[in-house]
């Protein structure tokens, strides 16, 4: 594996109380090829996610983890950690994975490597509570969804859960059904996942499942296996970069920001 180490970036010493925060980056895309590069206030995006995400005060170390050799060149020039994975990988939880496994750490943090705006809060507030739960495995953060359009999105991605915030279902259409009227809050699934380092690794040897396949939800994978998915509640949104003109956009909430 190519990699370089940037030093001083371990702030807790005990491997079982780390957590290392993983950026999965390709460099093809259907919509956007390059939208790691692409530029954003001066900035390929990639350094956007890698700096926020450094800030999240529970992470011992932030790593890209990539398959192209231009992704790795642009994070070995503004100073990140980046370690070369296989081509082959067919998802980002894959490429994931083959990075965590050089980690000293217990826990890893998925960050989607085109969400410029990611929240150190977040972040950190996910990392505290999930470290808290015995037996923890798994786990991801929600949104209450307040756009109206948004509910019979596809590309919104839904979720319920049950009274100790564990997942029920994700899915892609409006869940639940109000039949009756009951005040139930309708929440956005947010792409940010914590693993243990040793679920992690279980969990891509995992063969596709049924309902993930048929949602395209990799997420239903843990679910169908028995797995629990714990979930936080949080104000972030989830602003990513899908193609180019999302990024006047970005731009305008970063200022604002």
């Amino acid at each position: 594996m190519k990699k370089r180490v940037r030093g001083g970036d371990d702030r807790a010493e005990d491997p079982k109380k780390k957590a290392v925060g993983i950026i999965p980056a390709r460099y093809e895309s259907s919509r956007f090829p390059g939208k790691s590069l692409a530029m954003i206030a001066g900035k390929p995006l990639i350094r956007h996610v890698y700096e926020r995400s450094s800030a999240a005060k529970t992470l011992s170390g932030v790593l890209v983890a990539t398959d192209d050799e231009r992704i790795f060149r642009a994070v070995e020039d503004f100073g990140g950690t980046v370690v070369m994975t296989s081509p082959d990988h067919a998802t980002g939880t894959d490429r994931l994975a083959e990075a965590a496994a050089g980690c000293d750490a217990s826990l890893i943090v998925n960050i989607q490597g085109d969400e410029p705006l990611i929240s150190p809060r977040m972040i950190d507030r996910a990392v505290r509570e999930f470290r808290s739960i015995e037996g923890f495995r798994f786990g991801s953060a929600m949104t209450p969804i307040k756009n109206e359009d948004d509910l019979e999105n596809p590309n919104v991605v839904k979720v319920v859960v049950d009274g100790k915030r564990r997942a029920l279902y994700f899915t892609r259409r409006c869940i639940p059904y109000r039949r009756n009227q009951v005040s139930v809050p309708t929440f956005q699934h947010i792409g940010f996942y914590v693993y243990t380092k040793k679920f992690l690794a279980e969990f891509s040897r995992m063969p596709p499942t049924p309902l993930e396949r048929a949602e395209g939800l990799e997420q239903l994978r843990a679910l169908e296996n028995g797995i629990p998915v714990h979930m936080i509640e949080t104000d972030y949104t989830g602003v990513g970069v899908d193609v180019p003109e999302d990024i006047p956009r970005i731009e305008r909430l970063l200022r604002e920001s």
